[in-house]
Order: structure tokens, then sequence, then C-alpha cells
């Protein structure tokens, strides 16, 4: 895939009615045109880049599920995003919503002279895009894939978000705004708390646990956590982090269209749900809300023991939940 930008050199205004004076998108398409060609839309999730062979390798690359030989394969990284897309790299940037990151991609889709998108498809964060993208413009999207995400924000997930927010403030650099580097150990905290709601108990069981049944303090779990704090902070930034999890507080497809129910009944796509079983994140319950609101829609529940991260890991079963669900031969 290639990695590309687009220019949006308008003032794109934001939903709250804030405005920024331009708007630059990284993207990673297929080469050559989409005109007659197949179009599969990935929609990433909240510290994914545009390229989805590094974050979701085992459906997306030559050869595999999502083969960009064989498709206009295409993903955009997200508004307030720190991988090319125009965001924050301080205190001083307005809220921006799950509907202005569609707006976003609307505008690229336009550019890319794309009339319609034959697969649009997208986990977490990204399933709160596709599922907002095909709300707001029902007529572009043929066939859909919602994985691990809800229709609202639910009182649970905006709790963890906040959790996060408040560690990132706790982080003295991060207030002042030190540049560069202002609230890496705020940020390093803050992955910390989503990690707990990206993976199970039965999770962390299998993979933390102590070697030595006759160690005295435990220490796992606690040195896997600081690894995983520290990874973060090496590729991501801080003030995108609190800007991207203040984005996520703003997701209810049924603001401004009578409701959560009504706004779900308008779409059009062919939509497959995909749940994981031990998602404390998004559970079952609302991923059976979402297909019995959704016209014609099916679920499909996949079991791990890894919880919301099964979205990224259980690539198997998600392959074959596609090959069913799409009619195409049997997974590699």
């Amino acid at each position: 895939m290639i990695r590309k930008k687009y220019l949006y050199d308008k003032t794109f205004t934001l939903e709250n009615g804030q405005t920024l004076p331009v708007l630059e998108i990284c993207y990673h398409c297929s080469a050559g045109s989409p005109k007659g060609r197949k179009v599969v839309w990935i929609c990433h999730a909240l510290t994914a880049n545009s390229n989805p062979m590094e974050w979701w390798p085992s459906l997306a690359g030559p050869g595999k599920f999502f083969d960009p030989d064989k498709y206009f394969l295409i993903c955009a990284n997200v508004l307030g995003s720190c991988y090319g897309t125009t965001g924050p790299v301080s205190l001083d940037f307005p809220v921006f919503s799950v509907r202005d990151m569609v707006k976003a991609h609307e505008l690229l889709r336009e550019h890319l002279q794309i009339d319609s998108v034959d697969l649009l498809i997208g986990g977490s964060n990204g399933g709160f895009q596709a599922l907002e993208w095909s709300i707001s413009n029902p007529a572009v999207i043929k066939e859909l894939c919602l994985i691990a995400c809800n229709a609202r924000i639910s009182a649970w997930g905006t709790a963890l978000n906040e959790s996060q927010r408040m560690a990132l403030r706790a982080d003295p650099s991060f207030e002042r705004q030190d540049n560069p580097g202002g609230g890496k150990t705020g940020l390093a905290a803050a992955r910390t708390v989503a990690l707990l709601s990206y993976r199970s108990y039965e999770g962390y069981c299998r993979t933390q646990s102590e070697d030595d049944p006759e160690c005295f303090l435990a220490r796992k779990a606690c040195t896997y956590h600081q690894y995983q704090g520290r990874k973060l902070t090496d590729r991501f930034n801080a003030y995108s982090y609190y800007y991207l999890t203040l984005s996520l507080d703003t997701h209810n497809v049924g603001r401004g269209r009578g409701g959560v129910e009504n706004a779900l009944s308008g779409i059009t796509a062919r939509t497959l749900c995909i749940a994981i079983d031990s998602d404390i994140l998004f559970p079952l319950s609302e991923m059976e809300y979402l297909t019995h609101h959704i016209p014609g829609a099916r679920l499909v529940v996949i079991s791990s023991g890894f919880g919301h991260d099964g979205f990224l890991l259980e690539h198997e079963q998600i392959i074959n939940a596609l090959c069913k669900y799409l009619n195409l031969e049997a997974a590699r």
C-alpha cells in the first residue's frame, strides 16, 4: 500500500462550530485508480495508523484476506491523530467528534472520486466511524462490517476514558505542555488503564501469571504494564491521545436524528456485526442491540480469551465470519 496525503485547503468546520483553517489527511491505499475495482475501506481504531498492514497484518496485505492487489484497499488516518493527519501538539486544539472524522473521510472519498464503498469495516473506534458513515451517507456504503463497538458511548466507556485523561492531567509536564515529550508519564499510565478494558481476566491470567509458584511478590503483570506504557509513549503523542479519547465520548449516532433506534433504522448497507464473547468494553448486549435495530443485520459471536483485543488477535474467526457472510472462498 502507498502512503499519501491530501490537503483540504479550505476551512473545515467541526460539529461543535469551531473551525480548522486547513485539513491535511494522511492515508494508505492500493496502487492505481479505484475505478472499476471493488473498494474496501478500513477504519482504524484509537492509536493505530493508516497502514492496516502494520496493525492488522493477519488480515491486510498481499495474499491476505484484504489484498491490496485484489481490491482497492484504503485506510485514512483519523482527524486528531499524530500519524500525519491534522491533530493537536498541545492543549490548544478544538474538540472534535466521530462525525468530524467521518466528514474528513467523505472529503477524501470525493477527492479520490470513489462513488461507492463495496465494504466498509472497522473495529472499536473504527466501528464508531463505520457506523456513523453508514448513517450519514447510506447510499455510498454497500456492505458494512462492525466489530466490537456500539451505537452510543456507554457510561462505562466514558468513565474509562476519563480515568485515562485524569492520568494525563496528573502529569505536570502535560499541563505545562512541555515539548517535546509533554505528558509521556501520564500517557504511559493512561495506556495501562485502557489495557485493563481491552483484555480480560482470563487473558491476563493466561499470559501474565507468575511462573514461580513460590514467588513472594508478583511482578510479571506489573512489568508487562510498564512495557506497554513505554511502548505507546515511544510512538504516540499525549495530546492526540487526550483529544481522541474526548472524541470517543461524542459517539452517539442518535444525536439530532430522533434517537439511536431511528438512526440505525436508516442504514441500507448489508451489515455483519461481529461481537467478542469476553469483551468488557463493548459487551455482547451492545452488539446484539445493533443487530436488532439495523435492518437485516446478522450477528456472529467469536470466542476469545483476550477480551476486546480479540478484534486484532482472532483473525481466523473474523476471516471465517467474513467469508461466510460475503459468500467468498474459505479463508486461506
